[in-house]
């Protein structure tokens, strides 16, 4: 399971990466829905602040 922590900048990078459509702006950073996630990774390698984990 991946996740956006704090460090992100809302960028919006990651949602633009993301091929499942995935992920969305939230209130404070950009956050993943869980059940369209594909687990594939890609917004991970895109994100240019480190700020997606997998857990």
């Amino acid at each position: 399971m991946f996740r956006i922590t704090e460090e992100c900048i809302s960028c919006g990078t990651c949602a633009a990466s993301c091929p499942a459509g995935a992920i969305s702006a939230g209130d404070s950073t950009y956050v993943i829905d869980q059940e369209k996630c594909e687990q594939c990774g890609l917004c991970a390698m895109e994100c240019p602040c480190g700020a997606i984990v997998e857990e």
